[in-house]
């Protein structure tokens, strides 16, 4: 069985920096989501990591946008 651990208080930094030092360990990639509601969904996948990269490239740039224009 896979084991689950909690990123409660990991920055996105902090995240991200140990998936590049262990880059040749990941497998696949697990996904959180906080809904405004409260609701949590969570899958995993093992998408390419060019399509990832794509993917959080276009999450960060809307949330600059969002909160720093």
């Amino acid at each position: 069985m896979t084991k689950v651990e909690s990123l409660y208080g990991t920055t996105p930094a902090e995240i991200f920096q140990s998936g590049i030092e262990n880059i040749d360990q990941i497998e696949a990639i697990a996904l959180a989501v906080k809904w405004r509601d409260g609701t949590v969904t969570a899958e995993w996948s093992n998408i390419d990591a060019r399509e990832l990269a794509h993917m959080l490239f276009t999450l960060d740039e809307k949330y600059r946008r969002d909160h720093f224009d």
